[in-house]
């Protein structure tokens, strides 16, 4: 008995390129019933792949919990005839240990028109698994869809989405039918799970030449499956140009394959996801809701690849009209959404742009909401039919220059300087009567057409919402024009927008938007002079002042004092789109009775530019409406498009990222998040409520570690950490860092260490006649000093240690000073 155990042992062993039982790798093949299980070594991720008969992954457990349906993992195709899937039964499949790897080969399925043979591998490396599929087909065919592979998920409760790698994400709840499907151009995802904290990262890498394409799906057994589909071109849809369709599971076109190979590897690992997106300590905020609000709603604008924009992907819209996803992209601190929104201003660019400079309005994946004769079906984009919406030209704008200043990238500035250029071109060519102000293609309400996002409220002409949007686009793309060494183009634009400003604030009477008898900016006027709009809309106020067109006292004084106390005697948790009724001639039937939709409902899209507006005035009330917004996400998930004045209920199926904006609001206006091409900057405007308020932000692959206190601000890596009591902006790498004084260029301070150790600096003091700071870190030292007065005298004084020191012709002074100890620097203009 003995020798005859010792003989199957041994046979048992000398299997070629079989290990069994071995667990030091963290992986067991047990050939008796042909499992191979593999766990990461932190125990966090397991998978149990079963070769009996077919090959299927039967268990994927993320911290110990399976998360797979009876299906499990499995590849395939799909063609007319049906579907073929890597578990079928299948007898010739075997597995073998090469060096590290296990590999299963003979997988094999399909019909007499095309089979599929295919190799798995995998390997197990740190706390990693990777998993490399190679298919060969036998033949060339049209296929009705892939598997490679498919995922399927116990439930639509296992994650509560996925974030994708294009920035988007998918959230669960959304595919509320049987086969409703979202289909997105990439295969990388992060599925999460918000009350464990579990999340599981799939990573494809692909082989070149390759593309892929994923499809989310709420299956008919109630599985919530993710299905990646690899192919040498890319997919097209099959309804019209939609990404998402209700009830179908087959949101992508039939594809052609050609005979031959096609390899694929997926890097999988398992995301504590409380840490990898943390939010950090939010000092009297909601920080679990700041995290999820971004994670879904924010991120839902997202259709496709170059299809950023707010709508969203359950209805296949996106509005070029709205300026604020630049802004969106700066709180969501993604470099994938970033790269993606650079890709869409790239292809609206180049698709959504008229000869002329007109930018169209829209995107929708099919015919049906245009301006007869206006959409493209290849492209999806077309002019409204309520009208031309004139605030898609400032919207490009806007949202092109603040991007730059998140993808630090001169060579996409300049690929957008002409277009961007005459989509301002185009507007100001509007001015007929030369009275500074921009006028819109409709004139009066008898036309009955919308001029911009409020798109069923009949603003003509002269249309102080476009006009206050305009003021902020000639603002920021003077901005670039310097930047890109066009000093006459800056200062041309620069101009323009100071004779708007005058023009905007002149009062009605004089062909201006103030209204003193109201205490409020009107909406528009007609061409025949008549003045609309004077019922406190609250997003032409708001851009007024948070564009900084109004900066007089008094009017935001006046205008944000009412807006307080009428929001507060209603107990409405967000602002309405106005606060009185328009009149019935001066809206569509669709705005009535008021208070209705646009005619007084509350839409938060516009949130950030209420944040932006009271942080200038009273940081304690954008704080309250931060803190509201946040609180109804708890709620409802911020899943409508807007609430009702009446019963602060969600409505709207059209679902607007653009709810997130007071969340935009509280990183770049409270916590002064200011991103510019070149530094990273901080420009604060804190309440004692958010003292020890401390994350980390990442721009452009640097991470920086951000650190608030009332007028005490600080900002790391690992190379620098720099702090100051006023706002400022930084860069730096290898042993140069440059503090630039309230994030401006013209005022900097340079530092070049001897050494790559780390600098560490206080800015004491900067104004005009003093500026001191003390350097805690050790090392030699030149300091430049730069934006004072050329030629002037100055006293310097280091430790106390005083001698006179004169600005060259450029307004620099060089200091070179070896610390041993903390110094501190002083310069003191003489006279």
């Amino acid at each position: 008995m003995y020798r005859k155990l010792t003989i199957a042992a041994l046979i048992i062993f000398l299997l070629p390129g079989i290990l069994y039982a071995n667990t030091s790798n963290g992986i067991k093949y047990d050939p008796v019933t042909k499992t191979i299980t593999i766990t990461v070594p932190d125990k966090k991720l397991s998978l149990t792949i079963d070769c009996a008969s077919g090959c299927i992954i039967r268990r994927l457990s993320v911290n110990g919990r399976n998360t797979l349906s009876a299906n499990g993992i499995q590849t395939g195709i799909q063609t007319k005839n049906g579907e073929y899937l890597s578990g079928d039964n299948n007898p010739d499949i075997k597995v073998t240990e090469r060096a590290g790897h296990f590999v299963i080969t003979g997988i094999g399925y399909g019909n007499n028109t095309i089979h599929v043979t295919e190799t798995w591998d995998f390997e197990l490396k740190n706390n990693k698994v990777y998993w490399g599929i190679t298919r060969q087909y036998n033949n060339a065919a049209l296929l009705e869809d892939m598997a490679f592979p498919k995922w399927s998920f116990a439930d639509l409760s296992v994650w509560k989405g996925g974030i994708l790698d294009n920035g988007g994400m998918v959230w669960c709840k959304y595919l509320r039918k049987v086969n409703d499907t979202y289909g997105v151009h990439t295969g990388g995802v992060t599925f999460w799970n918000d009350q464990s904290g579990d999340g599981l990262r799939i990573k494809p890498v692909l082989q070149p030449g390759s593309s892929v394409a994923s499809k989310y799906s709420h299956s008919a057994k109630n599985e919530f499956t993710c299905a990646q589909i690899i192919t040498d071109s890319t997919l097209q849809q099959r309804y019209n140009l939609s990404r998402f369709v209700s009830q179908k599971a087959d949101v992508f076109a039939p594809f052609e394959v050609r005979k031959g190979e096609v390899t694929v590897r997926y890097e999988l690992e398992y995301i504590d996801y409380f840490t990898k997106y943390s939010r950090g300590t939010l000092t009297g905020i909601d920080a679990k809701s700041v995290r999820e609000l971004l994670n879904t709603t924010g991120r839902y604008g997202v259709v496709d690849n170059n299809i950023a924009g707010g709508n969203g992907w359950l209805t296949n819209w996106k509005c070029m009209h709205e300026p604020f996803f630049a802004q969106i992209g700066m709180a969501l601190d993604d470099k994938n959404y970033t790269r993606n929104f650079s890709a869409t201003l790239d292809q609206e660019r180049d698709q959504a742009m008229l000869p002329d400079g007109r930018v169209l309005s829209r995107w929708h994946n099919e015919a049906g909401d245009e301006i007869p004769g206006t959409y493209n079906a290849k492209t999806g984009y077309y002019e409204a039919m309520w009208g031309y919406t004139v605030d898609s030209q400032t919207g490009y704008v806007i949202n092109a220059s603040e991007q730059f200043d998140l993808n630090g990238d001169l060579k996409w500035l300049r690929s957008h300087q002409e277009s961007c250029e005459r989509a301002l071109a185009w507007l100001i060519k509007r001015d007929a009567n030369k009275n500074g102000i921009f006028e819109m293609v409709n004139n009066n309400i008898a036309e009955k057409k919308a001029s911009d996002w409020l798109d069923i409220v009949w603003a003509s002409y002269e249309n102080a919402f476009v006009n206050a949007q305009m003021y902020e686009a000639l603002k920021l793309w003077a901005n670039c024009e310097k930047t890109l060494n066009n000093p006459e183009k800056a200062a041309y634009y620069t101009a323009v927008a100071e004779r708007l400003k005058t023009a905007f604030n002149k009062p009605i009477g004089q062909g201006g938007f103030w209204s003193a008898a109201k205490k409020q900016y009107v909406y528009w006027r007609d061409n025949d002079g008549s003045v609309h709009g004077d019922n406190l809309v609250t997003p032409v106020n708001f851009a007024a002042i948070a564009f900084g067109l109004c900066d007089d006292k008094t009017r935001i004084a006046q205008i944000l004092d009412q807006i307080e106390q009428r929001t507060t005697n209603e107990h409405l948790f967000h602002w309405p789109l106005c606060f009185d009724s328009f009149k019935k001639e001066e809206v569509s039937p669709g705005n009535w009775p008021f208070p209705k939709y646009e005619n007084g409902d509350i839409f938060p899209t516009w949130g950030y530019l209420g944040v932006r507006a009271y942080t200038g005035y009273n940081k304690d009330i954008a704080l309250k409406y931060v803190r509201n917004i946040l609180a109804q996400y708890q709620k409802d998930g911020l899943s409508s498009q807007r609430y009702s004045r009446i019963t602060q209920l969600g409505l709207g199926e059209d679902i607007l990222a653009g709810i997130c904006t007071t969340i935009t609001g509280l990183y770049r206006d409270i916590y002064g998040i200011r991103p510019k091409w070149n530094r990273m900057g901080l420009e604060p405007n804190l309440t004692e409520a958010l003292n020890g308020t401390q994350f980390s932000y990442t721009l452009r692959d640097t991470i920086y570690q951000i650190k608030l206190k009332v007028n005490n601000y600080t900002v790391g890596t690992k190379a620098f950490s720099v702090s100051s009591k006023e706002s400022f902006g930084v860069s730096g790498s290898g042993n140069k860092l440059i503090y630039y004084h309230n994030n401006q260029e013209d005022k900097t301070l340079q530092i070049n260490s001897k050494s790559s150790k780390p600098i560490k600096i206080n800015v004491n003091l900067w104004d005009p006649k003093l500026i001191s700071w003390t350097v805690s870190s050790i090392d030699s030292y030149n300091f430049k000093l730069n934006g004072l007065l050329a030629g002037e005298d100055y006293q310097l004084s280091i430790n106390k240690q005083v001698r006179h020191i004169k600005a060259n012709k450029d307004g620099f002074i060089d200091i070179k000073q070896t610390c041993t100890k903390p110094v501190k620097i002083m310069i003191k203009r003489i006279h």
